[in-house]
Order: C-alpha cells, then structure tokens, then sequence
C-alpha cells in the first residue's frame, strides 16, 4: 500500500521538480539578460533606454554640466567602458575624449557611431561670425572650410533622431536575438513619438520663421534647418575656440543694427562674453542647451530636450515673457 502511495507522489513530484530545475539553468525567455550597454551623452542615452526599456538599461557617461567636447572620465566610468558590450556614441567629431578610450577595450566590445546611421541627414560644419544669408537660406552658413568637416549634433533633427533608434534597434537585435521582438516594438513605438513630437515643435515655431537670432556656439544648425529658423550667426565654431576681437566686433556691429535679434548662450559656458557682445544694444537673450544639463536622465530626456530648445526659441524671437532683454 505504502509503495502504490510513495508511487503516486513521485508521479506528481517528478515534473514539478524537473520544470524548477529548468527554470533555475535557463531562466525564463522574458528575463533573458540584455547586453552591457554604455551611452556617451543624454540625448543618445534617452534614445537607447527608449529600444532598451524592459529589457535592460545603458549607462550614461556625461551627464550634469559637462562639455561633450573635453570631458573627463572618472574610474568608475572607466571600469564601465571596459565591461561594456555596446557603446553608442555620436563620434569622433563630438565625444573627442573618447577616441583613444574606445581604441582600448577589449576584443569583442561593439563601438557603434551614430553619426554613420544609415538614412541620416549630415550637414558640415559653418564658420563662426555672421554668416551670409542665401535668399532660400538653404545653405544658411559661409563658405566650408577645404577638408569638409561634418557638424556632430545631429540629433537636433526628428528625423535623424529616428535614424538613430533604426540604427540602435539593428544593433541590438544582433547582438541579443532573444529581445529582438520587443526592441523592434519599443522603438516603433519610440520613432511614433517623435514625429508626433516633430510636428508640435514645428507648429509652434513656424511664426518665428524670419526672426533672426545669433548663437554661442554652432551647435544647431540641424535644428534651426529642419524647422526652418533664421539663424545668422554663431559668436564660436567651437567652445573650445575663442573668438577673436574682430569677429566680437562683427557681430557687436551686427546687433547694434538689428531692431530686434536674439542672441543665445549655453549653460556649458561662461555668460561673459555674451554680456559683452550685448551691451548698448537692443538684443534680447536665452539659453539654449543641446544637451540638457537639467535634465534628468533616461528615455524622456530626449524629449525634455527637444521641448526645452523649442521652449527658449519661442520666448526670445517672439520677445515675450521669459526673454532676457
């Protein structure tokens, strides 16, 4: 009797037991773990967390007030960097300091450029000063320099922005097939947002069209063509390259002439010679932040991002409230 007993409990036992031994090897099929992951900055962070979410989650490297320009890694992001799977960065032409660290990690470790996504819209670099106006303004800068140079802020465009997720999603989707389904829903989902995103930026900035406006450095040309704003002059190619006292002159001339014109600076950089360049005239000034030094990190910033440039753009072309001058 006892035996026909202990019979039927193994019966039960035996499948219980074996599901829990495969559960404890292989873990379930949605839990299976996303690679290591490291994003250089906020905007291409919030686009990788974006395709990632549910699956696993990047690191940030820069975030805060930091230049993309001239960071400089602590340990901890060092260590970081050596045990990531996949880093996605803009390129050399942004994250500089990056260049020689990513030509040290270890075999295996996948560096991927988005500045080389498929589908993406480049524009090279302009001159700083005031640039000549074309009437269609579609080339919107002076004359390029010899050695073509490509303008790294590339995710100020929506549609770059979704270039980059196309890019992100294939290159994850390699490397971790068993997630493959749900980044191809997330960054669906993600690109839908942001077209939606595009056509509420644009709608707001469309009156502004012929409102001229200088900026700090040229960081947004990509974002003032796609929407078709009138920039016409950058005060520095560069933050890490001073003007000059004859173009402080040009464009001081520039805007002790101009009615009405907007001059924006960056939180990155020191206000001092924006006051110079603005007093005794007319100008108004903002802020404009391409990386967004107060936003919080994660799939949202990219928008906060793109919200707060359009936010900056509307006070001071439109002169209203919120506007420096």
């Amino acid at each position: 009797m006892w035996r026909k007993t202990l019979y039927r409990v193994e019966k039960k036992l035996i499948p219980l037991l074996t599901a829990g031994c495969l559960l404890l090897l292989f873990g379930p099929e949605k839990a299976a773990a996303a690679p290591r992951v490291v994003a250089s900055i906020k905007p291409v962070h919030a686009l990788v967390a974006g395709v990632m979410e549910g699956a696993g989650a990047p690191r940030l490297l820069i975030g805060g007030s930091a230049s993309a320009h001239t960071y400089s890694l602590r340990p901890s992001q060092a260590r970081a960097l050596q045990q990531a799977g996949i880093v996605f960065w803009v390129g050399e032409e942004l994250e500089t300091f990056l260049v020689r660290i990513l030509k040290s990690l270890p075999r295996g470790a996948r560096v991927v450029s988005l500045l080389k996504a498929p589908g993406l819209k480049r524009h090279p670099t302009r001159e700083g000063g005031m640039w000549e106006q074309d009437a269609d303004h579609d080339d919107g800068g002076k004359k390029h320099p010899a050695r073509e140079e490509i303008d790294p802020h590339i995710w100020l465009n929506p549609e770059n922005a979704r270039a980059m997720v196309r890019r992100i999603i294939e290159v994850l989707q390699k490397t971790d097939p068993r997630n493959a389904g749900r980044y191809a829903e997330n960054g669906a989902r993600l690109s839908r947002r942001i077209r939606a995103l595009e056509a509420e930026i644009g709608a707001r900035l469309r009156p502004l069209r012929a409102a001229p406006f200088v900026v700090f450095h040229d960081a947004y040309q990509y974002f003032e063509r796609h929407f078709q704003l009138r920039g016409v002059g950058s005060i520095a190619v560069s933050p890490d390259r001073r003007p000059g006292a004859r173009r402080i002159l040009q464009i001081r001339r520039r805007l002790r002439a101009a009615p009405s014109m907007c001059l924006f600076s960056e939180p990155q950089f020191s206000p001092g010679i924006v006051d110079t360049l603005i007093a005794g005239t007319p100008t108004r000034t903002g802020v404009l932040d391409p990386l967004g030094v107060d936003v919080p990190p994660g799939k949202e910033a990219y928008f906060a991002i793109m919200r707060n440039l359009a936010d900056a753009f509307v006070r001071c072309l439109s002169g209203g409230k919120g506007a420096g001058r």
